[in-house]
């Protein structure tokens, strides 16, 4: 909704499952994730693509749709343990630079606002209770179809990539001191939308009224130099006004 009603090329998903793309390839190929000359191969030779569908935007790797499937327990039960890996960062990064290269872009990760756009426009700081987080991911799988786990898997699971996110040595999960913060427990979507978009316009209006500020001091500014220069002192300036 937010990347409608600004007419965002890309919508906020896009960097997180970039983030998590790769895996599609190492469990279907049973990539050796440990090895990291086996793992650097397999980033060289992959092709990421992001395209419109349905005014969803889907990714494709080596020309294979994975949208679905990097959301995925399977994914869950590893994506940290991939993301931790510096070199798979190190990647991830590039990619998402050039998914947004020239694009209007909202994008959601753990390290977007702090490493893969740190001087974005505009920071949020989405936070949650656990439990609450266990409900909707329990809803989510539901909704998708995938294989029944239990709320106590996804509690583990949780708890596990908040620890490892946040301890990894390469772009740990922190909040950025200019992000703002919403906390989404007792939020339904349309709230926090309605949240991020307020405080989107909050912040146009402020550029909007910062710039006739600079317009006018600049055009002030101008009409000093004139004066100088024609050498008119203010005394006589009123006089011709009057």
């Amino acid at each position: 909704a937010i990347r409608v009603w600004l007419s965002i090329n890309y919508k906020a998903s896009f960097a997180a499952l970039s983030r998590l793309m790769r895996l599609y390839k190492i469990i279907k190929n049973k990539v050796n994730f440990k090895d990291i000359n086996v793992l650097k191969e397999m980033l060289k030779n992959t092709s990421i693509e992001f395209r419109a569908e349905n005014n969803n935007y889907c990714i494709f790797l080596d020309g294979k749709d994975v949208s679905k499937f990097i959301r995925t327990p399977e994914v869950d039960a590893i994506v940290s343990q991939i993301s931790a890996i510096p070199e798979v960062r190190e990647k991830m990064v590039k990619e998402q630079h050039r998914a947004a290269q020239g694009k209007n872009t909202i994008c959601e990760g753990r390290d977007i606002a702090s490493v893969v756009f740190p001087n974005a426009d505009l920071k949020f700081f989405l936070d949650c209770n656990l439990q609450e987080r266990v409900n909707r991911r329990t809803k989510e799988l539901h909704i998708n179809n995938s294989n029944r786990i239990s709320s106590e898997t996804i509690r583990d699971n949780l708890v596990e990539r908040d620890y490892i996110d946040s301890n990894r040595e390469v772009s740990p999960l922190v909040r950025v001191p200019d992000a703002i913060y919403l906390d989404t427990t007792n939020l339904t979507i349309e709230e926090q939308i309605q949240f991020v978009a307020d405080m989107i316009k909050l912040r146009l209006l402020m550029l909007f009224f910062l710039s006739l500020a600079i317009t006018a001091f600049a055009v002030c500014l101008r009409l000093v130099c004139t004066f100088d220069n024609a050498s008119i002192i203010p005394g006589e300036l009123i006089g011709v006004l009057s």
